[in-house]
């Protein structure tokens, strides 16, 4: 029996297992959808970031569910679910914790901030001031809060929800490209349509509002996560995600000459980590054992949109990272 054939066998068997695991999946969704309704891009992408160890920027206007959105994964799995309402006069110790002193024990002892939990959502996390959301972006990377000169681990699975308000910019400290960079995914949000509107207010004004079963533990996800590793890339997919992180940063050499002044800088290797991640975790989703190129331009646009610096000359002619990516996903060629 030749390599490839064995290869064929191997990748047939991992494609039966991970459709028989991924059917967690189906039953997450289903329980999400009882609550959220329309959405299912925002569904997807919390469940990519989950399943790819990400952490996920949102951005839209007030009312469109985000928090409903981590409150009800949190609830179908069986997760700490805390809150962080981020405003001007926030301290990093309101987050990660501070020591404190006992006058009748006369020592000092930890207390632990409400970023011990599962999932983290950071609301409007552009209204706090730089000191705390690097607080939260060091918990987020290094996975540990060190309090008093202590470590502390974070929990497992931690995945952290933060919301940016596009509209109101009064009072708000933007993030730095930087730190922004360590966010897997950012994505917009858009308003619902006029059928699922309809079925919100209703749902709103029911008199019992839809609950989630809770259908998994931290386990389970834990489990997933190992399970999504295993999904095949090929070398193929892999020169294809090169191919569109380098043409951010080197249009000219794939035939984008007229973006070549309009990019101040290009995506980092932690974007090509990010997608190669975000694909193989999104192919679970699909319920298949490997990555296919649509499952790499169906994330391209919620990896890359943060990661790409426009120049003034590109503002001027209303061009955004977004045209840039699209542009980019039309000429690369597809394997």
């Amino acid at each position: 029996m030749s390599e490839e054939q064995n290869k064929d066998i191997n990748i047939k068997e991992l494609n039966e297992k991970i459709n028989k695991e991924s059917a967690i999946i189906d039953m997450l969704m289903l329980e999400m959808d009882k609550v959220i309704v329309g959405q299912k891009d925002m569904s997807e992408r919390l469940l990519v970031a989950l399943l790819s160890k990400g952490h996920i920027l949102l951005e839209g206007v007030p009312g469109l569910a985000k928090t409903l959105a981590i409150s009800t994964l949190a609830k179908t799995i069986d997760a700490k679910f805390n809150r962080l309402q981020f405003t001007p006069d926030l301290l990093p110790a309101d987050i990660i914790g501070t020591q404190i002193y006992s006058p009748k024990k006369e020592t000092f002892s930890i207390k632990k901030g409400p970023i011990f939990a599962n999932f983290i959502l950071a609301d409007e996390i552009n209204r706090a001031p730089a000191k705390v959301q690097s607080a939260l972006l060091e918990s987020m990377q290094e996975l540990q809060v060190t309090i008093g000169g202590e470590s502390f681990s974070l929990d497992q699975p931690f995945l952290v929800m933060a919301t940016q308000n596009p509209v109101e910019q009064e009072g708000t400290y933007p993030l730095p490209e930087a730190q922004v960079d360590r966010f897997m995914l950012k994505v917009v949000i858009n308003y619902p349509n006029k059928e699922e509107e309809k079925i919100i207010i209703r749902n709103n004004l029911a008199k019992e509002f839809p609950e989630p079963n809770t259908i998994l533990n931290t386990k389970n996800i834990i489990q997933a996560r190992e399970l999504v590793k295993d999904i095949y890339m090929d070398t193929k997919i892999e020169k294809y995600i090169i191919d569109i992180v380098f043409a951010t940063r080197n249009p000219s050499e794939y035939g984008l000459e007229k973006f070549k002044n309009m990019i101040s800088f290009g995506a980092s290797p932690r974007a090509s980590i990010s997608l190669a991640a975000a694909s193989k975790a999104y192919a679970f989703i699909k319920r298949r054992g490997y990555v296919i190129p649509e499952d790499v331009r169906a994330l391209c646009h919620d990896v890359l949109r943060h990661r790409i610096g426009i120049t003034y000359e590109a503002e001027a002619e209303n061009i955004t990272s977004e045209d840039i990516i699209t542009e980019i996903l039309n000429t690369v060629e597809i394997p």
